[in-house]
């Protein structure tokens, strides 16, 4: 999920500037608003999580969330529909983070936790290097 987000949020910036017109205003206000979303899901996904005993829907609503939106960004040709997508596809990475670590948790016997959890982490930091250089490599062979 991680290198396919990165591959778009490593190019929307130049997309909304450059081919919808907005200006650095509007995509200040559009990254904010999107942050933003993902601390106050965060909360919220992690209290439900405890709540309902149950991790793995909700870690799976929030992929859910995600995937659904990456179709929408290429095709968008309004500001609002990259405005819509980009805060449903963080609401999804807020929903899906404290579930899923705390599924790894509950899956993970204890002398091997810090290994599991650290071994998620690492591969979670590999998006946002695979994912734009995967953008770059793509948009150099649409260039050939």
């Amino acid at each position: 999920m991680d290198i396919s987000s990165e591959m778009i949020h490593s190019l929307l910036p130049v997309f909304v500037v450059s081919i919808l017109g907005v200006n650095a205003t509007a995509l200040g206000l559009l990254e904010g608003v999107a942050e933003g979303a993902v601390n106050i899901a965060k909360i919220f996904s992690g209290v439900l999580s405890d709540w309902f005993g149950k991790r793995k829907p909700l870690a799976l609503a929030g992929y859910g969330m995600a995937a659904l939106t990456k179709p929408l960004f290429p095709t968008a040709n309004s500001f609002s529909t990259v405005f819509a997508a980009r805060l449903l596809d963080r609401i999804g990475k807020g929903v899906r983070g404290a579930p899923r670590d705390a599924l790894v948790a509950d899956l993970t016997p204890p002398e091997v936790r810090g290994a599991s959890y650290g071994l998620r982490q690492s591969l979670d930091t590999v998006g946002p290097f695979v994912g734009p250089s995967s953008a770059m490599g793509f948009d150099a062979g649409l260039q050939w």
